[in-house]
């Protein structure tokens, strides 16, 4: 199997690879299993842009058969993802067991060459229709209510990745600093893996010393206390599931970190995502209701919506001069909102000639 996971790595970890009932799975998978488990087969399941996927069919020492997801990725990218994403999910299990399926373990494969890493969790047959809203955001919000950061503070304890892009998030007391050391990161992703953009780092530079201190800096004026809240971190349809069985929604892929609890569907604001629809965001403010100020909430919206945008152009270069310009959309309208630039001083706007359009199937604003 380590030669299907180093075709990937050579392909830019694109899930080319075809597996079938009878290709070779790892002793260290095999080891990872319960005492006494005998594969039944293995298959290539569901999509993956940068790592292998695959259905383990196992018959157990008691005679039962049960089904196990297995992700895997090369080298010391593939080391970060599924060390992540472990560590990821076991914090949304432990926190909240019936929002995800149990993970397991990450290893590494016992063949040295090329170096593979794998994260194997329990198996949930689950259509992937878009998640109901109400069941969903009910969900979401016993989550972000209930969680409690181990250290009183924002951020993880590892660093992860969202897609195949490590974020930064070092534990921090305030939110402000933060979500600026989160964006100011993506950001620059962005800029190794697209290009520099001249105007675009002005904005980011205006945004990063005026807006963010405005809008964030707000929520704990007052004596108002504002609590990091467990976030799934990536959460797009792409990333939930209804057990076909029981009609629960699941979440995985997660990229978890203690945030604003806001933060959370600040993705759902992008036209990528078929979230995207105005109902999963008013379901989900009447579960939770709006930080205060509330006046501010839709701009702080758009603000954490920048950072998904980004985040999406780093991971899709094909699509990402069109997210990057909305992300460069939403910088202006806020700066010009909240600390607009002095006349003459800030960078052209885009003209309608310039513009890039997202491809019909990912711009869900049409559907």
């Amino acid at each position: 199997m380590a030669d299907y996971v180093h075709a990937l790595d050579e392909q830019d970890m694109t899930c080319a690879a075809t597996l079938s009932d009878d290709y070779p799975v790892d002793d260290n998978v095999l080891n990872s299993l319960p005492c006494g488990s005998e594969m039944i087969s293995a298959v290539k399941f569901g999509r993956s842009k940068w790592t292998l996927t695959a259905r383990l069919n196992v018959e157990q020492a008691d005679g039962t058969v049960m089904a196990y997801f297995l992700k895997c990725a090369a080298g010391d990218a593939g080391r970060l993802m599924m060390e992540g994403e472990f560590n990821s999910m076991t914090e949304l299990y432990t926190t909240m067991p019936e929002l995800a399926p149990k993970p397991l373990t990450w290893v590494k494969f016992s063949t040295p060459s090329p170096e593979t890493y794998f994260f194997l969790s329990e198996f949930i047959d689950m259509s992937d229709r878009p998640p109901e809203p109400n069941q969903l955001c009910t969900k979401l919000a016993k989550l972000h209510r209930t969680s409690t950061s181990p250290t009183g503070k924002f951020g993880f304890h590892i660093t992860k990745c969202q897609g195949r892009n490590p974020q930064s998030v070092s534990w921090e007391s305030n939110w402000t600093r933060f979500f600026s050391n989160l964006l100011r990161n993506v950001i620059g992703l962005d800029d190794a893996e697209n290009g520099h953009w001249d105007a675009f780092s002005a904005l980011q530079d205006r945004l990063l010393s005026h807006v963010v201190p405005h809008l964030l800096d707000n929520l704990t004026k007052d004596g108002r206390v504002l609590k990091p809240c467990l976030v799934h971190g990536h959460l797009w349809e792409g990333n939930t599931g209804t057990s076909y069985q029981t009609g629960k929604i699941y979440l995985f892929d997660a990229a978890v970190m203690y945030a604003h609890n806001e933060f959370e569907i600040g993705d759902w604001r992008c036209h990528y995502n078929k979230i995207h629809n105005h109902i999963y965001t008013r379901t989900c403010l009447r579960h939770y209701k709006p930080s205060e100020p509330k006046a501010e909430w839709d701009d702080r919206n758009r603000l954490y919506c920048i950072y998904y945008n980004v985040l999406y152009s780093v991971n899709h270069q094909s699509q990402g001069k069109a997210v990057r310009q909305r992300a460069f959309d939403d910088m202006y309208y806020l700066i010009d909102k909240y600390a607009p630039f002095p006349d003459g001083e800030g960078p052209a706007r885009l003209s309608d000639g310039e513009r890039a359009e997202l491809p019909g199937e990912r711009d869900h604003t049409k559907d």
